[in-house]
């Protein structure tokens, strides 16, 4: 959970946004999110999600299970 809250941190100062500007753009409280940043809790899935999108990096990324910002995308038929 550590990573997870350095890398949001990170990711949140690199845009310039406030803890309550991020709260806003997820539609929960304020405590709630600060609790993501300070490795108590993690979103749920659809607001992991929408992280992951914001930030434009890979939700494998934001939990550390990948030290590349984006996906690599793998034999996608739409490509």
């Amino acid at each position: 959970m550590e990573t997870f809250a350095k890398r949001l941190k990170g990711l949140r100062k690199e845009k310039k946004q406030t803890q309550a500007q991020m709260a806003d753009y997820l539609q929960c409280s304020l405590r709630a999110y600060q609790y993501y940043e300070s490795a108590t809790h993690y979103p749920e899935i659809p607001d992991l999600l929408k992280l992951a999108d914001f930030f434009g990096v890979s939700t494998d990324y934001l939990l550390g299970r990948s030290q590349e910002r984006l996906a690599e995308t793998r034999g996608r038929a739409d490509t």
